[in-house]
């Protein structure tokens, strides 16, 4: 069977695709794959490639082949899909690919994500407390989404440098008056050995 028989048999208007999501169609149909999942309108040419990387890898495509994602939240979902990681923390269209880059990147690390998958927290201040989970800091004393991720990053620091951190845990400090809070702290805890 030919590539315009396949069109046929699935439906599809040659005028309701343009040419480049067309080649992603003839690219899937070339390689035996069921296009039906991604031959849609309404997907773009980019969309449409990530769903048949996707299918010509394996995985469950179902779980992002939906035009809410664009194709950067579809990439984070696929490469979670291949990591064999539990997509379904972050394989909603409320995170950013961003955001779900720091959630996938801890489920990898088998972290506890659940601190930080929260869209109220930006994927800078996610990055910050992922960081902190890593090192074993007390990310509960940052993990605030009213602190910036660079004053979640001084905290962090301090907390690293085993700091008393709560004299200036407090978003009344900006990032540089906390970073210059946290230099004494630690100057004068190595005066103190």
């Amino acid at each position: 069977m030919n590539i315009e028989q396949k069109l046929k048999e699935y439906k599809l208007k040659l005028e309701d695709f343009n040419s480049e999501q067309m080649c992603e169609i003839r690219q899937g149909l070339e390689d035996g794959l069921d296009v039906s999942i991604y031959a849609k309108p309404e997907f773009n040419v980019n969309q449409m490639e990530q769903i048949r990387k996707g299918l010509e890898k394996g995985v469950d495509v179902s779980i992002y082949a939906d035009p809410k994602f664009n194709e950067y939240q579809m990439i984070e979902i696929y490469y979670g899909l291949v990591q064999e990681l539990d997509v379904s923390i972050y394989a909603h269209p409320k995170f950013d690919c961003y955001q779900m880059r720091q959630i996938r990147k801890g489920l990898d690390q088998e972290l506890y994500v659940s601190v930080y998958a929260d869209p109220k927290f930006n994927y800078q201040q996610m990055c910050e407390i992922r960081l902190g989970l890593e090192n074993n800091v007390d990310v509960s004393i940052y993990a605030n989404p009213r602190f910036d991720y660079m004053q979640m990053y001084q905290i962090r620091l301090g907390l690293k440098q085993r700091l008393d951190v709560n004299v200036y845990a407090d978003t009344k400090f900006s990032s540089d008056q906390m970073a210059e809070i946290r230099k004494g702290l630690n100057k004068n805890k190595k005066k103190i050995k």
